[in-house]
């Protein structure tokens, strides 16, 4: 079985993003950017299962600017076959919809039992990519994947949702997506890093599957939150309730 794993170039989780001077999107200038965290526990669990003899290939699929294949080549460097990239140009927006129709079309060509993605990505939080593939597709989907097995014809997946755990058992072709305790990624050895440079990475663009990226919706402003202001502190719980009143905190 094969298994087609998504991933996206994001803003490093460990870097404070900025919003421009004008208000029209984040600055990325000299910002270090990296494989969206959700999406490396996707090509992590996907690897897990090509070691089981569960899967026998994995191929990693971006859409995004060229310096996405520095992202695709990290998935390589951690042990997936090969890679897709479908180039866009560089500051153009895709969005989910656009994304899910690419993602359907080379699923289409590359025929995977199983599509993993990450449950969303952390500059956008869409959180509507697998879903959408899944309903493009007609195909079962476990979303929010805490633990992942194959039986057979069927992978089951234990889910996290609000009240705790749910297990689903969904007939295969699927798509999961994974959440952040699925696992903990691997990192990717000198070894592997270099053989990565060797592997098979092909560049495709939209038009090659008939998917317009044209944006639908228009952002007008992008703007810093609010500044939350510092708390304080009182002596005891007197103190504490005529602090409430004075602030017109009703009782």
């Amino acid at each position: 079985m094969k298994a087609l794993v998504c991933v996206k170039r994001v803003i490093d989780y460990n870097v404070k993003p900025r919003v421009k001077s004008d208000g029209t999107g984040v600055d990325l200038a000299n910002v270090k950017m990296s494989m969206n965290p959700f999406d490396e526990i996707a090509v992590e669990e996907a690897l897990r299962l090509r070691e089981k003899g569960v899967v026998t290939e994995v191929v990693v699929l971006s859409v995004g600017p060229a310096k996405a294949a520095e992202t695709l080549r990290t998935a390589l460097a951690m042990g997936a076959d090969r890679a897709v990239l479908v180039q866009v140009d560089d500051g153009t927006e895709v969005e989910p919809l656009a994304v899910a129709k690419i993602v359907k079309a080379v699923a289409e060509e590359e025929a995977p039992g199983l599509i993993i993605t990450g449950k969303q990505a952390i500059d956008d939080d869409s959180n509507q990519v697998g879903q959408m593939v899944a309903a493009l597709m007609g195909r079962p989907q476990g979303t929010f994947a805490n633990e992942i097995s194959v039986e057979g014809d069927a992978v089951i997946v234990k889910r996290e949702v609000d009240g705790g755990l749910e297990t689903v058992k969904l007939r295969l072709p699927a798509i999961v997506t994974t959440d952040l305790r699925l696992n903990e990624p691997r990192y990717a050895s000198l070894p592997n890093i270099m053989k990565a440079k060797s592997k098979p990475l092909a560049i495709k663009a939209p038009a090659d599957y008939g998917v317009d990226v044209a944006p639908r919706l228009k952002t007008l402003k992008v703007s810093e939150p609010p500044v939350r202001q510092a708390g304080i502190k009182v002596a005891d719980v007197d103190a504490l309730v005529a602090k409430l009143k004075e602030l017109g905190v009703p009782a």
